[in-house]
């Protein structure tokens, strides 16, 4: 029988709960914050900490079926209390917040409602619907795989270092890796550590980045001396991998609608020991501006998340049909409008970190379609039940004339 730990850690997990569920805030930046606030906490209950909080966002509604009530600010004890009680070998203390658990009721209620599919896999109805939908019979070993926490995977910095070199030196420091040899640059973490107190992190010689998303920039094909552009390139996980593959030679532009983002990029790229990027906000005719401009283009459109649900679980909860349908209709304006920053005989990616059809081939049929002097080289789906990591979509498009 397995004893559970200190109440002052429950103390944390139904905080940052609480702040995860009702206050809007991200499951990643919450967990963070929780421990940074509590120093004193040793290893052991840190990694029990969030672990106990990504597994209660990620089974969710599972954890709320045993319950038979849904989740609210005065349940967030007997939630966590009834996650713990669905083990049998289990044993919950004998605090008042636990006092209305029953094992056996519990244990009865689970069995009960887990006949509902999207309730045993823990996903709101509608997101188990469209999955159904659009993937059919694939859908259910997708939506069992993104329960599957998600590895931590580092792409080595081929500008600073190689593989086999990083790996020697994380050894050195007791961080056991192994090579993902269907990934050029990639080693997973054989368990989890904060890695990115080392000072391999620091010097640069590696970036956190799941093995799926290394797949992207390799895809377009980019070669030292190009003029590329990244156009939605966020806080620039991509942009460094085209930099590393680029031998830091040529230009690459990475555009954004946040300054913040690209002013964090910046930052990367300074510790990357990256020199040919140059970050532009994105603003009324910057895209107009840039017309016939580039060898290579990468949109890593905007989308739903819908494969990279292990990594942030918290966007079942957060995501609605609404917003899928108006991802949609930006995907589509910025593949038709930004397609153009291309030259004639260019290649670009249209890239999402979905698995859906309908933000992934759909989009690139119908841009096809309206353009036609575009033409699809190739397209590739990763899934996370085949490839175990992150669910992507990337489809390479050369422009004729």
């Amino acid at each position: 029988m397995k004893i559970l730990p200190y109440k002052n850690l429950f103390v944390g997990i139904t905080d940052t709960l609480n702040n995860i569920f009702f206050e809007g805030k991200y499951a990643d930046k919450e967990v963070e914050r929780t421990l940074k606030s509590n120093k004193q906490w040793g290893a052991r209950d840190r990694a029990f900490i969030a672990e106990t909080v990504y597994d209660l966002v990620r089974w969710k509604r599972l954890v709320e079926g045993a319950m038979a009530r849904p989740l609210a600010p005065d349940t967030l004890w007997e939630f966590v209390g009834t996650w713990f009680a669905l083990d049998p070998e289990e044993k919950l203390p004998s605090w008042e917040e636990f006092s209305r658990i029953n094992h056996k009721e519990i244990l009865k209620r689970h069995h009960k409602s887990a006949k509902n599919q999207a309730v045993a896999e823990s996903y709101p109805d509608w997101m188990f619907e469209v999955g159904q939908a659009e993937l059919g019979d694939r859908w259910i070993e997708e939506a069992q795989a993104m329960n599957i926490p998600a590895p931590t995977v580092l792409r080595v910095n081929t500008l600073k270092t190689d593989r086999k070199t990083l790996q020697k030196l994380l050894k050195q420091r007791q961080i056991k890796t192994k090579v993902l040899s269907k990934y050029q640059d990639a080693l997973e973490l054989e368990e989890k550590t904060n890695i990115f107190r080392t000072d391999e992190f620091q010097n640069g010689f590696f970036e956190v980045q799941d093995a799926g998303s290394q797949m992207i920039a390799p895809y377009l094909r980019v070669e030292p001396g190009m003029r590329v552009v990244d156009a939605c390139a966020g806080a620039g996980g991509k942009t460094l991998h085209l930099a590393s593959l680029m031998n830091n030679k040529g230009q690459i532009i990475a555009m954004d609608i946040h300054e913040w983002k690209l002013k964090e990029l910046k930052r990367r790229a300074s510790r990357n020991d990256v020199q040919n990027i140059q970050t532009r906000l994105i603003e009324s005719k910057t895209i107009k501006k840039m017309a016939n401009s580039a060898d290579r283009l990468l949109i890593d459109a905007p989308c739903s998340g819908f494969g990279v649900l292990r990594r942030n679980p918290d966007a079942k909860w957060k995501l609605d049909p609404e917003f899928l349908d108006r991802i949609r209709e930006t995907q589509a304006m910025i593949i038709n409008d930004y397609s153009k920053i291309i030259k004639v005989g260019g290649l670009m990616v249209y890239a999402t970190c979905s698995i859906l059809p309908s933000e992934n081939q759909e989009q690139v049929e119908k841009f096809l379609a309206n353009n036609l002097n575009y033409k699809l080289i190739n397209d590739k789906t990763y899934y996370p039940s085949e490839s175990g990591y992150d669910g992507f979509y990337m489809a390479l498009i050369e422009r004729v004339s």
